[in-house]
Formats: C-alpha cells, sequence, structure tokens
C-alpha cells in the first residue's frame, strides 16, 4: 500500500460558438468521478479534450454557465485556437 496521495481528477468544459464575439463559457466541471464523466462524454461526442490541469484549476472557480474572466482570455483563446486546428484536420 503507497503513502501517497493521488490527485483527484479535475474536468472543466467549456462552449464556444466559432465566430462568436461572447466569450466562453463554463459549462460543467467537476472533480473525481464526475470529472471522468465529463471527460467520458466529451470522447462519446468526438469533442476534442486538452489537458491543461493549470488552466483546468483556474477555471474551476467560475460558475457554471458563466463566461471566462478576462484574466483568463489569453490561455483559453490558446486552447481554442488549438481546437479549431485539430478541427479543421479532421
Amino acid at each position: 500500500m503507497s503513502d501517497e496521495i493521488k490527485p483527484q481528477a479535475l474536468a472543466v468544459a467549456l462552449q464556444y460558438e466559432k465566430g462568436s464575439r461572447e466569450a466562453p463559457k463554463v459549462v460543467a466541471k467537476g472533480r473525481g468521478l464526475l470529472a471522468e464523466r465529463i471527460v467520458e462524454l466529451a470522447e462519446e461526442n468526438d469533442i476534442i479534450i486538452e489537458a491543461n490541469p493549470v488552466l483546468a484549476q483556474a477555471l474551476s472557480g467560475v460558475e457554471l454557465d458563466d463566461t471566462i474572466p478576462l484574466e483568463l482570455y489569453e490561455a483559453v483563446a490558446v486552447v481554442i485556437g488549438f481546437v479549431l486546428r485539430v478541427s479543421a484536420k479532421t
């Protein structure tokens, strides 16, 4: 038996419409089993997943259905750019 503490999984889902003038908003978030279910649903629906624990932690403080705060625009823009590039290739 290990004394090592395993960090609990964290998942945050964002919604953003390409070309929208509105900021992305947090539509789901959770830890542990809920985080695992969020990831499973994303995979089942062919939603691109970006593993970014630091950004997920920052976004976990945003209330559900709220837009992301100004301080996180740049970091989220990088993720959205990644998602759009991957989407264009498939």
